[in-house]
């Protein structure tokens, strides 16, 4: 009788594809961490590396025990989160972005920008859209303070949001899963910009492939105000939306459309009043600087392709550039030859996208990797699962061949 059961929720769980979690993963991840904490150079960094370090390695331990993936993996999220976290709140001190949109915070609140004037050195610049600033108004309106932290509201969003892009039965594992990854950990406690951006993107996607064309442009629009990196992940929703519309091509038409002004006007609402407002200020701290086109270096300067181009070759700048907007133009065409049909497909072709144009930025670092990963990580959570109910209907008919064939010879 249990061949004829519909798949209950355990089921689905059970049978959607595993995260890593065993011994031989804690154990690479305590090495990346303790690698870190003993070569980086800024403080935060190290203060992670150490206690991330030794959450990894119990977790390695319990796992090797025989101990539970949710017990290894709680052990992990607070070795490599929730200790370095507190101990950075308790000492002050956080990564430079979260100074920065502190910062950001108080200026859009005294002067109607959050862009400085007459930026000089790196430090001075804040490379990102208008929308960041709203994650240091508690800190600007209630002062510093454990709860006002910028990377407190900045994790809370990105948490919240890739909650809110699964499905009810994944929303334990792979949320936990993804905040013990160094690549997310480190941010998480140290204070990270690409986190609620790559949350949004995957929120974005998942309305986009159930068809809610208003609710993907909202949260689309919003990740569009914070970083110029949510950007692409606007086209790769429209075309999945144009092909969702159950073979009526107006009907997906009409949905892309509604996706793409709903996402345009909000992104419009929260960045032209603050560009308008100093539009030369804008032009230098979001285009300028990230491009390079400063006297102030971003610090963004991973030895990625695109960096090693335009520091070790002359003219290498311009060439990294032509491969960036390569890069973009192929998405382009892939997203027109064969666009996505489902939302897995549609973050999975977005997170190569990324992958390609973060390769090829001048200005790059291996923090950005973040978006690709998250990315990948919510089309693997949203995989369905081994189709239980359509392996039951197939056994079920099989059962039910040989007496339909009896009762017809006895007619």
């Amino acid at each position: 009788m249990a061949l004829f059961a519909l798949p209950t929720s355990p089921d689905l769980r059970r049978d959607r594809p595993a995260l890593p979690g065993d011994a031989a993963w804690w154990a690479f991840c305590a090495a990346t961490a303790l690698a870190l904490g003993a070569f980086s150079s800024l403080g935060p960094h190290r203060v992670w590396g150490t206690a991330a370090a030794l959450g990894y390695t119990a977790a390695a331990v319990l796992a090797a025990r025989g101990r539970s993936p949710r017990t290894a993996g709680a052990v992990a999220v607070t070795g490599a989160v929730l200790l370095p976290l507190l101990v950075l709140l308790a000492v002050d001190r956080a990564q430079l972005e979260v100074d920065v949109v502190a910062r950001s915070a108080g200026l859009l609140l005294s002067e109607g920008t959050p862009y400085l004037e007459r930026p000089t050195v790196p430090e001075d610049f804040n490379p990102y859209l208008p929308g960041m600033a709203a994650f240091g108004i508690p800190e600007a309106v209630a002062g510093p303070g454990p709860l006002t932290d910028p990377r407190l509201w900045m994790g809370a969003a990105f948490l919240g949001a890739f909650a809110l892009a699964l499905p009810a039965g994944a929303r334990r594992e792979a949320p936990r899963w993804l905040a013990a990854c160094p690549l997310v950990a480190l941010p998480l406690a140290v204070g990270g910009v690409d986190l609620p951006v790559a949350g949004l993107m995957c929120l974005g996607l998942a309305r986009a492939g159930q068809g809610r064309a208003g609710r993907a442009g909202l949260a689309l629009g919003v990740a569009a105000a914070l970083k110029w990196t949510a950007w692409p992940a606007v086209p790769v929703a429209l075309a999945l939306l144009a092909t969702a519309g159950g073979g009526d091509g107006r009907r997906g038409s009409r949905a892309a459309l509604r996706c793409g002004l709903v996402a345009l006007l909000t992104a419009a609402a929260l960045v032209l009043p603050v560009a308008l407002r100093d539009p030369g200020a804008f032009r230098t701290h979001v285009v300028d600087f990230p491009l390079g086109l400063t006297g102030a270096v971003s610090s963004a300067a991973s030895p990625l392709p695109g960096h090693l181009l335009a520091t070790q070759l002359p003219g290498g700048r311009t060439l990294a550039l032509l491969l960036l907007g390569v890069s973009a133009l192929l998405l382009a065409v892939s997203l027109l030859v064969r666009p996505p049909a489902t939302g897995a497909a549609a973050a999975a072709r977005l997170a190569l996208g990324l992958l390609l144009a973060i390769a090829f930025m001048p200005a790059t670092r291996f923090g950005y990797l973040v978006h690709p990963l998250v990315l990948a990580a919510w089309a693997l959570a949203r995989q369905p699962p081994a189709h239980p109910l359509r392996i039951r209907e197939r056994v079920r008919d099989l059962v039910r061949e040989p007496v339909r064939r009896r009762k017809q010879a006895s007619r």
